[in-house]
């Protein structure tokens, strides 16, 4: 069985918004019912192979990967920091998730990857982020072990700053790994 224009233009419209709701608007369904409709939609199965008919039909002569690598790289070079996190989200989508048997976790290559984050954030941003931060936990502690435990905060200011860097990390990654 055939598609009738609205399926059609539906299937159509969905390669372009990637949205079942967007797509049903655009084919000219109600707003009213357009979410409905999309995934009623959606889940038809003749609707689902032309979709798939379609995308493996698209061609382009732009190199997609190589446009988006470099308005990476120029957003990064020029401190445009939201611009550079789209370009890696786009990239992300574009090249596939990593799962987490693809990262490095070792301490190195943990290292590695945040610093790498840190350097899409500048300098500016990340010291920003370090100062909102509050890494120490209200505890009662007597005089001499207060002191002590101050003394020991100032010696590892550094190991303070790679904690925070690794929640950044983690946080940044699953902003990413599960988009």
């Amino acid at each position: 069985m055939a598609l009738n224009e609205k399926q059609e233009k539906f299937a159509q419209n969905y390669i372009l918004h990637r949205n079942a709701t967007e797509a049903a608007k655009a084919a000219g369904y109600a707003k009213e019912s357009a979410y409905n409709q999309g995934y009623r939609l959606s889940q038809n199965e003749e609707v689902r192979e032309r979709i798939l008919e379609l995308e493996q039909s698209l061609e382009t002569n732009v190199d997609v990967i190589t446009e988006i690598e470099k308005q990476y790289e120029f957003a990064k070079a020029n401190g445009h920091t939201n611009s550079a996190i789209k370009a890696l989200e786009l990239l992300s989508r574009v090249r596939g998730n990593k799962n987490e048997k693809e990262i490095d976790m070792s301490p190195e290559g943990l290292e590695t990857t945040i610093i790498e984050n840190l350097q899409i954030l500048g300098r500016k941003k990340v010291m920003e982020l370090v100062d909102r931060c509050d890494f120490t936990l209200p505890i009662k502690l007597d005089t001499e072990q207060h002191q002590q435990h101050q003394e020991k905060q100032k010696k590892n200011t550094k190991n303070k700053v790679l904690y925070f860097l690794c929640l950044f990390s983690f946080s940044f990654f699953d902003c990413f790994f599960f988009l």
